[in-house]
Order: structure tokens, then sequence, then C-alpha cells
């Protein structure tokens, strides 16, 4: 069985959700894991926060302008008349459930629910839309299956246990349609695997089945060698094993949700990054298999601020790095990069929530500088130490950039360093003319 998702751009309108049949084959076992309607999703954060703020009016002015859109959108979407009426059930019920929010106390956990419609108006709607034209398929509610514990971690083997006689109950079916992104947390409350989750969905169910294949189906056609939104002549990549395709996704490439690829790679599960709009195309293909001797891609990650504490009591301290990370620790806020001297360490964070509480304790240590408005740069490839030149090639393309930090060793397939943001485009242009062209 293969599992196929379907991002927000490939359901953003009822002539692509038509065409999804153009990819999906009824006659092969599939798991059709759909994000919602794109531009859905940030409708209902604004609509959550108009409820937190308090302001119900807003709210309901933004409910109705989102439904009067769906209205739209399922005259488009069918053509038969008893199918329509259908499909104004599905969105009546759910923008009722909106509008109810108006009369209760609005706290983070019912927007979690609110959130969670987008993925259950899409699926719902497809869904219909299949038995309008004759195609069999089964929904399967998500919340059914989809689990996190109390660290927000999922739970693979809930998903095995759950979805396994879900499918056996109709396995004489092909086709199945859920939902991305929404789950259950530990107290059985809907909650949501975070924003680009619908990969991170499609990655778990292919790990709590054993698919053949996990296929993430957007509007590009695979992972380029470069931000192509920045940086002209770019190039898919034909293959990535996990680990280069986890560093590029984790530090700025948009195409991937960062933590998507970590269930595929524990259970072998072959994942392919394919294009909507050019099915044929071959995409890129991420496996266990490695390239040697190839630079394979540059990413960048903006919004980053970097941490140095500066302490000559580092010198030879044995547990100084240890309190340090427990400062990080306790405000639950991770690091990406890391530098040590012997009297100084720098840091550099991208949640920046607690960076107050943070820098206040960190100055008990030392002398403490915060930079903001930085971003990572990283060149991702066949980095080990056995190989020759990279190093070189990548650092001497960057020589008239001022760098914040390097970090390099930590993994065979990274080189990343930081630089001011304002530097970032010309070292994406800089490092693609060197390594590419």
């Amino acid at each position: 069985m293969k599992v196929l998702k379907f991002g927000g751009t490939s359901v953003g309108s009822p002539e692509r959700m038509k065409k999804l049949l153009d990819i999906i084959n009824p006659k092969e076992k599939q798991i059709v894991v759909l994000s919602a309607v794109s531009g859905t999703t940030n409708n209902l954060v604004e609509i959550s926060q108009a409820f937190l703020m308090a302001d119900k009016p807003k709210a309901n002015t933004l409910i109705k302008a989102l439904k009067d859109k769906y209205e739209v959108f399922i005259k488009e979407l069918f053509s038969n008349p008893e199918y329509l009426a259908q499909g104004k059930e599905v969105i009546d019920y759910h923008f009722d459930l909106l509008y109810a929010f108006s009369n209760d106390l609005f706290t983070v956990i019912e927007e979690k629910v609110v959130l969670a419609q987008g993925e259950l108006l899409s699926t719902t709607l497809y869904h219909v839309y299949l038995k309008e034209i004759g195609v069999p398929s089964v929904l399967l509610p998500a919340l059914e299956f989809m689990k996190i514990d109390a660290d927000n971690e999922p739970i693979v083997d809930f998903i095995t246990e759950q979805l396994t006689p879900l499918l056996a109950e109709t396995h004489e079916n092909n086709l199945f349609i859920t939902q991305g992104f929404i789950c259950r947390n530990s107290f059985g409350e809907i909650d949501n695997l975070r924003r680009g989750g619908s990969d991170y969905t499609a990655s778990l169910i292919g790990a709590g089945i054993k698919a053949e294949e996990v296929q993430i189906w957007t509007d590009i056609d695979g992972m380029h060698n470069n931000d192509p939104r920045i940086v002209k002549g770019t190039k898919p990549i034909a293959n990535l094993s996990f680990d280069e395709a986890a560093e590029l996704a984790y530090f700025g490439a948009k195409i991937l949700h960062p933590q998507s690829v970590f269930p595929a790679q524990k259970y072998k599960i072959p994942v392919r990054l394919l294009n909507t709009m050019e099915p044929q195309a071959f995409g890129t293909l991420i496996s266990s298999h490695s390239e040697k001797g190839k630079i394979k891609s540059i990413a960048a990650k903006d919004g980053i601020t970097a941490i140095k504490i500066q302490s000559s009591r580092m010198l030879l301290a044995y547990g100084f790095l240890r309190k340090v990370f427990e400062v990080f620790e306790r405000y639950k806020t991770p690091i990406d990069m890391i530098t040590t001297s012997e009297v100084a360490v720098s840091v550099t964070i991208d949640e920046t929530k607690y960076l107050g509480e943070i820098t206040k304790e960190l100055s008990d240590f030392g002398v403490v500088e915060v930079d903001v408005n930085q971003s990572i740069v990283c060149v991702v490839g066949d980095l080990s130490a056995n190989s020759h030149g990279f190093g070189a090639r990548i650092l001497e393309s960057i020589k008239h950039i001022p760098l914040r930090m390097i970090s390099y060793g930590g993994s065979e397939h990274n080189l990343s360093f930081l630089i001011k943001t304002d530097d970032k485009v010309e070292t994406l242009r800089s490092l693609h003319n060197r390594l590419f062209e």
C-alpha cells in the first residue's frame, strides 16, 4: 500500500481537487492524506485570534467570509443536486460548530478544535465528490488513530494498533481518505502536529502500516539544489539520503516538514517528493541510499537569534555546558547550532518566546551577547572527513561575507554557518555560482 499526501495548493480549487484522480489510481491500495484547502488554515488562525481577544463580532465576520468561499467552492465541485446538497450539509455542520464558539469560553483547547476544521472539510468534501463520480472510497478519521504523547511526540505503535483494524474492516476497498495535520493529545483532546504537519502525518502512517512508499505531492517538482525564489537556474535533486533530506528540511527547505523524514527513515520507507502540476516529473526520491562525492543542495533558515556566553570560568570547568543547556531545557527552547572555545560558547535559537528569561539566567554564568536578524545557511552533501576540497570551495565562495558562526563535523552531510539575514541573498547566489554553475 502507498501513502499519498496532497498539500493545500493541490486541493486549492474545485478544479485541482478533481484533477487528483489523474494521480490517484483507485485500482491500487492507497491512503490519501489531504491538507486543508489553501488559505483555510490562515483564515482559521485569524478566527481563533479574534475569539482569543474576545472580539466575537470580528470572529463571526471572518467565519461568514470563509463560509461564503466554501459556498462557491461546492457549487463548482458538485454538478449533481443530490451531492451538492450533501456538500452543503458538510459545510453547514462545520461552520455551525465555528459559530457556536461565540457562546463559549474560548481557550487554546478550543483553538485547536477550530484549526482542525480545515482538514475535516477538505477530506469530507472530497469523499462526497468521489461518491458523486462513482469512485468507491473510505473516509478514515485521523482523530481515531493519530495520537501524540505528553511530550507532543507521535505514537507510531498506537497508529498501527488503531489503523490496522480500520483498514481490515473495509479490505475490499482500495482508496482511503484521511486528514493530515490533526491528532489527539495525551488527554484525548483535539490537537495538531503543527504547521506543515500533513507531511508528518503521511510519514507516520507510512511507518505505522509499513507502506511500500510515501509520496508528498506539492506544487514544485521535488527538492531543489537552492531556493528557486531567490536563485535563478535551480534544479531538482533526483536522489537524497534520509539524513541529507532531514538536514535540508530542518534548515529551511520549505517543500518538506522537518520531522517527516524520521518515521520513514526508521522503518526504511522510501519518500518521493512530486509535483501535482507536473505529475510526470521524476521529483526527488529520499531513501537509505547516499551518493558519495557530491554537494547536493543549499538551504537557509531565517528568524535566527544568536546568544554568546563568555566566561573565564569556562576554562577547564566541567559541567559548565550542562548548566547552559539546562537553561534552554527549562524553557523548552531547542538549539540549532553551537560553537565553543575555551572562554565562550555561542548557540542559536529560532524560538524567542522566553529569550528574556533565558538571557537573564545565562548572565549568572558570564557576559551574554544577543544578535537578532540572523540566518543559518547550510550546504548539504558528502561532507564527511574523507571528502577533500568541499569545505575550502564553500568558504572561498563566501569570503566576502562576514560569518558569525561556523558548524562542521557534527554531521557528515552538513556545513552550516550563521550570517546576517541582510547577507542571505548574496550568500545563496555566491554559493550556487561556485558549487553548481
